[in-house]
Order: structure tokens, then sequence, then C-alpha cells
């Protein structure tokens, strides 16, 4: 009816060869609609407030604190009676009020990490020239070229293209994959390229494509919990249990002392509305031990430290697609990494080559100028039209009308090459017609395209690995473009050239032809009777910087294992450049290695170092019996395809940015913007800042709940009276869950975190050490509240009607400054030096100086609503001096020795990797 794909494109006023006018974007997206998908509207600040504000114990305190009012007005009349109650809800409302602010701020970030996670880069021609654009960008009429691990960006039709082979399970829920040609020209948004090129006209954008419309029924899912955060879930409702008890057994034991003083003084018959107010108190008490007991900081800290990693590693090009990506990588006992374009630059030239049994280098217009006598025209030309026809690189005229060449790295060096020698002879007529493309994939590892010949007949020219190729030749040119038959001196020649190129770190690659009379559409390129024509010795120099994040790594018990489809003697060269293969080290290639039984594997993966002439599933498996066999944690780089199942399989897969097809970014955790190495060693550092930040905060937070706890029930049992109020306690479970969270949770990482083995799976959150400083201060500060509690008025002199409003008062003053200092202690868990980069964390810095001056305003200005009374200078002193002690307890306990084996959740043991005076 539209008069097929030429019909269409008439229609949409775009033609195959120019695509659309840049001029006519805006009109054609306020015609067809812009090409993103309807989401749902992001939660509003008040969303959040409300969300804090479901907390059953908030609710239960609430409910204390409106008794608390009605009753005070009933006995103590206006505006008394309304300290206490008002007291606890606007202290209700600050904690609300703070936790939604960090809250609504993480949220936002999410948001903006998400748009850059769906921001995808494809490839349009516009104004007849091709370029990148982003795929928000994309409009009804563009022609997209579409290569194996696209996703394919919006809904249209199969304009030309080759072995386009398209995977639809995504929208049909079929596993089977479909070919797609001018027959069948269909091609959906969602979908995914599987193999093969082609071109396709977009038909329509956005929510009107098949996928929007599927879209628009779904609504989308949250992140799930980190393991992290599940770890820390069943903590806080372990200490939440225990605060449960603490606060029921102080509420009977404050009801039993004063129901039996109530009972000897003036009868138990006799009430009055003070008594009231005094069991409403007594239970507000109770109810806010739970809230300080209930650590619900756990999750918020592991979110913010989460969070704010995530916002660092962005700036240094790493995109997290998974928040428990992040913590996962600190964990990460094994790094199996890519070579091309991750340890080495992915900027490639020809540097060698071998033609016509003689090998040349091409590093200089000399060098040229000798193969150009060396060999006949008739190699030559046969030479050129190899590289030209099959290739999938191609010259594209920029806005600025400079030419360059699109492709792949590897493809660009020797189209670039190609270019060189064309300037040095007239290249003969090239105008042959393509048949038939098979394009490169990481299984096959070659290339091969059908052409016809403009004097008749057919020619199969293919290129790739090297071992390869040179398996299905039979034959081989000579200096005057003769076919000779290739002997086995021959062959041994060019396996030596092979390996004499792999051992200078060079990619070898082959390029090989063969004519034939006639041929079937539907069958694969032969697999023999090929003629060699020339092998390429490509270079890709490592990387700046690679070798010294090795070196990181293996100081920080990381293992670095190299896995590559190059030629064995190139990936051991590199690997040595680069620091991975060691003496004791194994090489070994992909067929070897998936030969081998569960035994043997067994023995051999623990050596196994560099992995070359691999396939995409001896990754898996690699990786399968490194998490299986040995319980590594284990971390993945892939950037094809066939990577998907490895970095799906991996506890971390890392998906290279710029190489990286979208089917491996979709099955990855981590996205490394940059395909950099080091970038990869930067994600472990703040992996492991997240463990070690929660870790530092959770002991921070456990030392508050037991000195808080004990000290209430305590001084319950004993006095019949608790010396921290309700208000006092809602301000020091401020202090301790959401200012610590983000004064400790966001501390950046440091050198010493990666001179440490990985935490092993499994093991211990709260480490031997935590304890150690969770104890000795626990008990420092009992000793000194319990003094100040029992003995201070008279230690201190403290006299007067006000004296137990003053003696609480410094009881309280006293407990926070005792906080202050310990949150400066829990900086470092092991070393005696606390203070090391603490200038420039403003965070820390912000949150410590906001505590104390609300501290200050609390006890001068704010006495009214929590029980205080202002202090005089010298109390203030003895406040500071008392919490400072903690500093120098902190300085002891580190030099009491802890049984290694736990320090860090290290499974080996943790051994010192460095004897100086740091240490002592």
């Amino acid at each position: 009816m539209h008069g097929g794909v030429d019909g269409i494109s008439k229609k949409v006023r775009t033609t195959f060869d120019r695509g659309v006018c840049a001029t006519d974007l805006d009109t054609r997206q306020s015609i067809y609609g812009v090409n993103r998908y309807a989401e749902k509207p992001s939660r509003s600040f008040w969303m959040f407030v409300w969300d804090a504000l479901q907390d059953t114990t908030l609710i239960i305190l609430m409910v204390c604190a409106l008794l608390s009012v009605v009753v005070g007005l009933a006995s103590e009349g206006w505006p008394k009676g309304m300290y206490d109650g008002l007291g606890i809800i606007l202290s209700i409302l600050l904690v609300v009020m703070v936790t939604a602010a960090s809250d609504y701020k993480q949220s936002l970030q999410f948001k903006e990490l998400d748009n850059e996670k769906k921001n995808i880069f494809i490839h349009v021609t516009r104004d007849g020239g091709r370029q990148k654009i982003s795929i928000f960008d994309l409009v009804v009429g563009d022609i997209v070229h579409l290569s194996i691990g696209d996703q394919v960006p919006a809904d249209g039709l199969f304009i030309h293209g080759y072995s386009l082979l398209i995977d639809e399970s995504s929208l049909s829920g079929e596993s089977e994959p479909v070919y797609t040609s001018q027959d069948k020209p269909f091609i959906l948004a969602g979908t995914k390229v599987q193999d093969g090129s082609a071109k396709m006209i977009v038909t329509a954008v956005g929510m009107r494509t098949e996928w929007g419309r599927l879209m628009s029924t779904l609504s989308e899912g949250g992140e799930d919990e980190t393991p992290l955060q599940v770890k820390l879930n069943g903590v806080a409702t372990i200490i939440g249990k225990i605060g449960l008890v603490f606060a029921t057994l102080t509420f009977v034991v404050l009801m039993t002392r004063f129901l039996i003083d109530k009972g000897l003084t003036v009868g138990l018959s006799n009430w009055y509305s003070t008594d009231a107010l005094t069991i409403v108190n007594y239970f507000a008490t109770a109810v806010t031990i739970i809230v300080v007991a209930v650590p619900e900081g756990l999750p918020l800290a592991v979110t913010l430290s989460l969070a704010f990693a995530m916002k660092k590693l962005m700036n240094d090009k790493a995109l997290v697609r998974h928040l428990a990506a992040c913590e996962t990588m600190g964990s990460a006992g094994t790094i199996c990494t890519d070579k091309t374009g991750t340890l080495t630059t992915n900027h490639m030239v020809v540097d060698k080559i071998w033609i016509a049994e003689v090998s040349k280098s091409v590093t200089s217009n000399s060098s040229l100028e000798e193969l150009n006598s060396a060999i006949s025209s008739s190699a030559w030309s046969l030479l050129l039209q190899g590289i030209f026809e099959n290739t999938s690189a191609e010259v594209v005229k920029g806005s600025d009308g400079k030419q360059t060449v699109l492709g792949t790295p590897t493809e660009i060096a020797i189209f670039e090459y190609g270019l060189s020698l064309q300037g040095y002879r007239d290249a003969e007529d090239r105008s042959c017609t393509k048949v038939k493309v098979e394009p490169f994939n990481s299984v096959k590892k070659k290339m091969a395209v059908l052409v016809s010949l403009p004097g008749g007949g057919h020619r199969w020219f293919c290129k790739g690995a090297s071992e390869i190729i040179v398996e299905m030749c039979d034959k081989v040119i000579d200096q005057d473009g003769d076919v000779i038959p290739l002997s086995d001196d021959r062959r041994k020649n060019i396996t030596d050239t092979i390996n004499s190129f792999a051992s200078d770190a060079l990619r070898t690659l082959c390029l090989a032809f063969k004519d034939v009379d006639e041929f079937d559409e539907n069958a694969d390129s032969p697999p023999n009777g090929f003629t060699l024509i020339i092998i390429f010795g490509i270079k890709d120099p490592v990387r700046p910087g690679v070798k010294e994040a090795v070196q990181s790594c293996i100081t920080a018990g990381i293992i670095v294992r190299m896995v590559t489809g190059d030629n064995i003697n190139t990936a051991k060269a590199i690997a040595k450049e680069c620091g991975i293969l060691t003496d004791d080290g194994i090489a070994i290639e992909g067929p070897d290695f998936r030969n081998k039984s569960p035994e043997e594997m067994r023995d051999l993966i623990p050596k196994i170092q560099v992995m070359a002439r691999s396939l995409p599933l001896d990754k898996h498996l690699l990786v399968t019996n490194l998490r299986g066999m040995f319980q590594e944690v284990v971390a993945v780089t892939g950037d094809g395809t066939n990577d998907a199942p490895a970095l799906h399989e991996a506890d971390i897969g890392l998906a290279m940015g710029i190489a990286g097809t979208e089917v491996a970014k979709e099955n990855a955790d981590v996205i490394v913007l940059d395909d950099n190495f080091t970038t990869i060693i930067n994600v472990a550092r703040w992996g492991r800042a997240v463990y070690i930040n929660i870790q530092k905060f959770v002991q921070f937070q456990l030392t508050v709940n037991i000195v808080a706890l004990v000290i209430n029930f305590v001084s319950a049992c004993i006095t019949g009276s608790a010396p921290l109020t309700a208000v006092q306690l809602l301000w020091v479970n401020m202090i301790m869950d959401t200012l610590g969270a983000l004064a400790l949770a966001t501390e950046p990482p440091n050198d010493e975190m990666m001179k440490r083995p990985p935490t092993g799976r499994g093991e211990s959150f709260i480490t031997k050490v935590m304890w150690r400083n969770i104890i000795g201060q626990s008990i420092y500060q009992l000793v000194v509240l319990g003094v100040l509690m029992f003995a201070g008025e008279n230690l201190l002199n403290i006299e007067g009607p006000d004296s137990k409003t003053v003696l609480n008062t410094l009881i309280f003053n006293s407990f926070v400054f005792c906080q202050v200092f310990n949150e400066v202690n829990s900086r470092e868990m092991e070393k005696i030096n606390i203070f090391r980069g603490l200038i420039g964390n403003w965070v820390f810095l912000g949150v410590i100086s906001a505590t104390v001056v609300f501290q200050v305003v609390i006890i001068e200005f704010l006495g009214t609503f929590a029980s205080t009374v202002p202090l005089s200078w010298q109390f203030w002193l003895v406040s500071v001096g008392l919490g400072s002690i903690s500093l120098i307890i902190g300085a002891i306990l580190k030099c009491i020795p802890v049984k290694s084996g736990e320090i860090s959740g290290s499974p080996n043991g943790y051994k010192p990797l460095a004897n100086g005076p740091d240490d002592i």
C-alpha cells in the first residue's frame, strides 16, 4: 500500500544516502514525538517527609507527646505544661526533616544516574554524512547504522545489510533470534542485534514504538537492597529486639519503684494529674530507648555511602548501574580483564607486515617505497582489494569537511594502512560488488566477504586470527603475485613470523582469498583452499598507568588475570609488560583450558594468569569455577555481545563504555566510561571505602547504643529516674543516626585500604577489632557517666535546689561530647593517627561543628524543652575534657593486639605489608 521501504522513505521525506536534514529535527519531533519513554513523575520532598513519619516508634512517641501535652496542661497549666510534649514533637520533626532531606537528595542523585544509563549513542546518516548522536535526539526518517551488540533504538524498516540476526526475546519472549531482510523488514525498538550489520529507516520513536506501548503498561521497579543492607538489616533487627527488652525492663522498674514510693507515702488510692504526667514521661522514656536502640541509620548510612561513592565514581569515569556493585567490588579477589582497549590504548597502527615471503617494518615512508619495489602490481592490487572489500570500516566526511575513518580500532588500522598504500600506486579498478558478508564475531574469530569480480567470477576474502586463517590456506602469493603451494617449510616460516610478531607484543591478523566459480547463497564461507596474501602485525601500546594499577591490585591482594582472544605470544608479551604474568604464573590457551577435567582445573586455575585464544564461553567457565570451586568474589570486564554470559555470571560485571556493545553494557553492573584498567582499580578502592566506612559507622553506633541503654536502665533501677530524657535521647539518636551516617559514611578512600586483602565471602561484618573498640569505649563512657551519676554532686561540689537538674545536664553534655570525640575516634579502626585527612574532609568537619553548636544552643537556650539548665564554663570544660579522654582511650585500645584472621574480614589473616614508624 505504501510502496515498500522506498515509498515509506518518500512519505517521511528522507533519502537513504543523505538521511534527514538537521533543520527539520524540531518539526519532526513535534509531529512524530520525541525518542523518550514516559517516566513516572519523581517523588516530591513532602512524600519523603510522609514516608519518614510512617516509622512506628515515632508514631508511638507522637502519641506520648500529645498525651504529655494534655496531661501537662491539666496539671501545670499554660505554658509550663506544654514544654515536655512540645520538646518531643519538635525533636521528632527535626529527625523527620533531616531524614526526608537526605532521602530526597539520594533520589535526585539516582534519577540523574538513571538518565545517564539510558543515554546511548548511535550512528546515523544526516545531511549526507555519518555522525554519532544521542538516542534521545533520534527522529522519524533517520537512517540508523546497526552492528553486532547494538540495541535497536526505535521502530524501523530494514533498508539493506548483511546477515542481520535480531534477538527479539525482550519483546516476544521467543529465545530464537530472527533473520531480518528486505522480505521481513520490520525491526523493533528494544531488540538487540545478535549478528550482522544493516541500515534501517526509523518509522516510530518513544512512546509510539511497540516497546513504548509495552512500557506504558508497566511500572518501573526500584533498586533491590544490596547484600550489605540485607546483612545490616539483620543487625538492626537484633539490636532493636535488645532495645525492646531494655525499654520494657526500664519501664517496669520505673513503674514498680513509682508505685512502691506512692504506696508508702500517700497510698495507692490517691491519684493526681502529676502522677499521670510522670507515667506518660516514663512511657515516653521507654519508647525513646527503643528509638535510640533501633539503628535506623544503618540502611541510611549504606545508601549515603554508596550514593556518595557512585557520584564520585561518575566523575572518575565509572558509571555504577547497580548499587550493590560498588560495595561488592570492595570484596573482589580476582579481576578477569580483557587486553585490547582495557590494558592497551586501543589506538592501533600497522607496525610490521609479512608479504610475498618477506617481513617488513612499516613505520616510515621509505619502508612503503621498499614494499612498492618488492612486490608486483598484481600482488599489490590483490592486497588493496582484500583490504578495502573485506572491511567493516568506512570513510565519512565530517561537518568540517574532513574525512575520517569509522570502525573498530583494528579495522581502522588496516584501512588506514590501505589508504597509505593506495597513495603510492594508482589503484586498479576496485569496482567489485559485495554479494555476501559474514561479519566478524568472537567465536569464529574471522570475517569473510564474497565479491563478484568485474571480469566475471567470484572471490572470497577472509581476514582474522592468524592461526585460524593460516590453517585454512594451502597456497600463498609470491613477489610476482603468482599463487604457489604452501609447503611445510613455508608454513613453518609463516608460523615463526607470527610468533616473532607476537613476541614483540603485536596483534597478528592474516588476509587470504579464494576464487570460486559458483556458490550457495545459504552456505558459509569455505573452510579451506585459501591463498594467503599478507600477515599484519598491529601495535596496540599498553595504557600509561596500567603497570602501576596492576601492582596496586597485587598489593591489595587482588589477582589480575588476562583473558584475551589474541595469540598466546602477544598475550604473554603484553601481560609481562603490565606485570600480570609472573615467573610462577601460567599462560594457557582457551581450547586447552576447556578440555581439562574438574580435578585438573582445581590445580590449574589458581596459577592461571593469562588465557589466550579464548572464546567467550571459556571466560564464562573460568568465572564459574573461580566462584564455585574457590568461593572467589570475581570481577569481569567485557565489551562484546558474547561476553554477556560471563558479565552476568560474575559478582561484578564491568562493561567498556567506548568499545562495549549495548548488550554487554546492559548485562554489566559498572560501565567503565573510558575503557581504562586504572578506572577499575578506582571502583575497587571506593568499594572498600564503602565497606570500611559502614564498619566505622556501626562501631560508632553500637557504642552509643550500649551506653544509652545501660545508663538509663541502671539509673532507673537504682535511682528511680532516667538521667537522659526523651528529648535528649532523640537528639543523641539524631547525632548517631543521620549526622553520624553523614560524617562517617562519606569518608573518601585512602591508600591504606589497598594494602590489605579483600573481604572474603561470608566473613563476619563486625570484626574482633570493632568489638575491641566498642567494648573499650563503652566501658570508659559507662564508668565516667556512672561516677557522675552517683558521686558527681560530691565530687564537683554541686549544691542548691536545682543540683539534680545541673547534674543531669552535665551527664547529658558529657555523654554527647563522648560521642563527638568517639566519632573522631571511629575514623580509624586500627591506626592511632585519627587526624589523617581530616582537614580535607569538609563533610565530617561540618557535621562535628554543627553537632557542637547545636549542643551549646540546647544547653544554654533550649533548656525549657530539653530539661536542661545553662552550665558554667567550668562544667563545659569538664564535659569536653571527659569526652576528649576517649581519644586517649581509643589510642590505648589500638595498641591491644587482636588475633589476626579477622581484621577487616581478611580470609587469610591480615599481615601488615609495611613495617615502619607508621605501624609502630
